[in-house]
């Protein structure tokens, strides 16, 4: 199929196009693919739309209307960011129609025909763009389907994903005997080839193709032959981006990126933050302008009476037609986990004419129209699904099957169930839309002080407490406002809550216990005659164990706060200058605590006694005593370690993340990785841990079977994600340097993933510094990221 000229004129209306589809009156056809038209509109404010309607000879097919629906519900859910906004969708008209908002664009195809390859920055933003929406659509467990040089659109501000399934990116739409729809598109991959079933790594793989065409001119693959066994042509892909193609390309689904990571790859900043100042060629900007012209010079209608007025949603008002059922969307803001809104809706565009490159072409390869491939559905577990399961559409949790160089779907009435949802009443706000994280309820910037790290931590579910050296700031939970500020209650140590309602701040000169209305200090407490405080180890009630000098030795203390008083201090190890020694309280035992030391401050003695390996020590709660020390396994020193209250210690080591009783000190069970484990985190009855190659699990603390595993298709490499349970143990959110990714905490389903698109340091440029989880409650999570905090509602 080669491009045709990618700017020809708006073509009049045919005998046998609708003139009106709800409020809408159409003045030309814009665009005409397999299965549908695109006709330029006007509402009844002369604001210019497009409505897509199905070609004539397929509207009244039921299995195509029935897709047409399903396809055109996954628009409706997936809206925002990337993906158009719909204005209203009629399914029960003689002609079924869907209804965007129009801004200028061009389709992939067309601007590479207009300009020949696409600039390298180009290249990022595009791929940039698609790929947050597929993290978006994969964090369900569903497929997409929909990447093809026509559904692609490319706009001043960004790129725009224009179809959700195999209608809408069909290369030909057929009705065939006995009710069946066939439906064909020009890409396949490797495991359509073989037969096997598509799941998210297809894709991932269409991105690859369509960055390399966009980047090239040209296919990377020329056909099913070539799709199957031949290397990608990536020689003229600039070489910066060809590694990252070379993996979305990859032959075995295992070896690509996750979408996630093709998008922090590709633009860590975001899609929307490096598409500012513009990120297309000028040829492109100038055909942008002119076709905005000429949809400018058409006449504008005369008001039209017929029609209805209905209203669904809150903010949502639009015109029926007679006898049709609109399903208006009421509009909204993307949330931040999407790319960035930019200046101008999010809305779909008015591509001039089809202008595709010849994709890769089928030969005997693809499966026959008997054999039509699945769609991976958003179970627990990645099962192959049901052909039912296929019909339902991402709207559904499944999407619409792609196929392409001589792969055919035939799809029946039988097949066509209408589309189950799974949608249940919830006592709390969910996601409208799948993969799509909540909508933060505030944000929060902390003025940089250069002074000391700043600690986060949630006081009584209500107050989200900040603590740098300079003072303490409480912010309201419920509506980011900042409450109070003291700097008389400055620590450049972590706030601890205390069982009593009281705050306790470590201070320069001692303990300030704080109330939290207006955060007086209730009570000052001097530390032990001539005590320095190093560190806070741990709390529990009303009493803290922190560590101490005092002249030239080293404590351990514990001091109760409700009677102001010392209960005990143990002397410990002075530790390597120029570190002040730091214990860590990781397990607490009705009797005794567990401590580690943390290896910064290990002498060279201490590490040469223990052989490498970290040592832990426990004390009596009440009288401080040494009960033992020793090592568990071959934990070391750096290596993450915490507890929990039945006296199990979790320990990442080689070879997996390993558990231990401390109160025989003997092993209980290894749990094997694919990577070094971080901290893990014991909730509910459950242990959720995560590993550097970004694979979060569940697991049986008593007896370490894995309960489930999934990925955060976040980019693999640095510290394995922190893991942090919502405060109803509905949800687990995993924070990484690339994003917060939320699972169902019962069977591990991916929910969504929050990003933000680059937080602004004061004078200094877009940071980097990773996501994380200080503080989860009744309001939701606290995701922080740098100085920028976020209060996001959570399950």
């Amino acid at each position: 199929m080669g491009p045709s000229s990618p700017l020809q004129p708006i073509g009049p209306l045919r005998d046998g196009d609708p003139r009106r589809c709800g409020p809408y009156t159409l003045l030309a056809r814009v665009r005409e693919s397999a299965s549908a038209v695109r006709y330029l509109a006007r509402d009844g404010a002369g604001a210019p739309v497009v409505v897509t309607a199905p070609q004539p000879s397929l509207a009244e097919l039921p299995a195509f209307r029935r897709r047409f629906a399903a396809e055109a519900r996954t628009a409706e859910r997936l809206a925002g960011g990337w993906v158009p906004e719909p204005l209203a969708t009629a399914v029960d008209d003689p002609f079924p129609w869907t209804a965007t908002p129009y801004i200028p664009a061009l389709t992939l195809g067309e601007a590479v025909a207009l300009a020949g390859p696409l600039p390298g920055r180009t290249v990022r933003v595009l791929g940039a763009g698609l790929a947050e929406t597929l993290a978006r659509v994969h964090a369900t467990g569903a497929v997409l389907r929909g990447l093809a040089p026509g559904t692609v659109l490319l706009a001043a501000d960004g790129p725009r994903l224009t179809a959700f399934g195999a209608l809408g990116a069909a290369e030909s739409a057929e009705a065939r005997a006995g009710g069946r729809l066939s439906v064909r598109l020009g890409y396949l991959t490797p495991e359509q080839v073989a037969g096997q079933e598509a799941g998210p790594p297809s894709d991932v793989f269409v991105l690859g193709l369509l960055l390399a065409y966009a980047a090239t001119g040209t296919p990377p693959l020329a056909d099913a032959d070539a799709i199957a066994d031949a290397e990608p042509a990536l020689g003229d892909v600039p070489e910066d981006l060809r590694p990252l193609i070379a993996r979305c390309l990859a032959k075995a689904p295992e070896d690509r990126p996750g979408a996630g990571e093709a998008a922090a790859a590709l633009a860590l900043e975001g899609a929307s933050a490096l598409a500012r100042g513009g990120w297309l060629p000028d040829r492109l900007v100038e055909a942008l302008d002119g076709q905005a012209a000429r949809v400018a010079a058409l006449r504008k209608p005369e008001e039209d009476a017929g029609g209805r007025t209905v209203r669904v949603g809150r903010q949502a008002r639009r015109d029926a037609a007679p006898g049709g059922l609109v399903v208006a969307r009421p509009s909204g803001v993307p949330a931040p986990g999407a790319p960035r809104a930019p200046a101008s809706p999010p809305v779909t565009a008015l591509p001039p004419a089809p202008a595709l490159p010849p994709g890769p072409r089928g030969g005997g390869r693809g499966p026959d129209s008997a054999s039509p491939a699945g769609t991976a559905a958003p179970a627990s577990a990645p099962a192959a699904p049901s052909r039912r399961g296929l019909l339902t559409g991402l709207a559904a949790g499944a999407a619409g099957a792609v196929l392409g160089g001589g792969g055919v779907l035939a799809l029946t009435s039988r097949d066509d169930a209408p589309p189950r949802t799974d949608a249940k009443p919830a006592a709390r706000p969910r996601p409208a839309v799948p993969g799509v994280p909540p909508q933060p309820r505030w944000a929060y910037r902390h003025p940089a002080t250069g002074r000391s790290v700043l600690h986060a931590v949630a006081w009584r579910d209500r107050i989200l407490v900040l603590t740098t050296d300079a003072h303490a700031t409480a912010v309201d939970l419920t509506t980011g406002r900042r409450l109070w500020q003291r700097a008389d209650a400055a620590s450049a140590h972590r706030a601890v809550p205390l069982a009593d309602g009281r705050l306790l701040v470590a201070g320069g000169d001692g303990f300030r216990l704080l109330t939290p209305e207006e955060g007086s200090a209730a009570r000052r407490m001097p530390y032990p005659d001539g005590v320095r405080l190093s560190s806070v180890a741990g709390n529990s009630g009303t009493v803290v164990w922190f560590t101490g000098t005092l002249a030239s030795r080293t404590y351990l203390f514990a001091y109760d706060t409700a009677r102001a008083r010392e209960l005990w201090r143990v002397q410990v190890p002075n530790g390597r200058p120029p570190f002040a020694p730091v214990h860590e309280v990781l397990a607490l035992l009705p009797d005794a605590l567990v401590v580690r030391q943390d290896p910064r401050s290990l002498t060279a003695a201490q590490v040469k006694a223990a052989k490498g390996l970290a040592v832990f020590y426990a004390y009596d709660r009440a009288t401080g005593a040494r009960r033992w020390f020793r090592p568990f396994g071959a934990a070391r020193p750096g290596g993450a370690v915490s507890g929990d209250a039945s006296g199990r210690l979790y320990t990442a080591a080689e070879g997996g993340l390993h558990a231990f009783d401390t109160r025989t000190r003997g092993p209980l069970w290894r749990l094997r990785g694919t990577a070094a484990f971080g901290r893990a985190l014991v909730a509910g009855g459950v242990l959720y841990v995560a590993d550097r190659s970004r694979a979060v699990y569940a697991v049986d603390p008593a007896t370490g079977r894995a309960r489930w595993r999934r990925g955060t298709e976040s980019a693999a490499g640095g510290d394995a994600p922190g893991v942090t349970v919502s405060a109803s143990g509905r949800t687990l959110l995993a924070a990484d340097a690339a994003q917060v990714t939320a699972f169902a905490a019962g069977d591990g389903r991916r929910l969504w993933q929050f990003q933000d698109a680059g937080v602004r340091e004061p004078g200094a440029g877009d940071t980097s510094a990773a996501y994380g989880v200080p503080a989860v409650g009744a309001a939701g999570a606290v995701v922080r990221r740098g100085r920028v905090f976020y209060g996001l509602p959570v399950e």
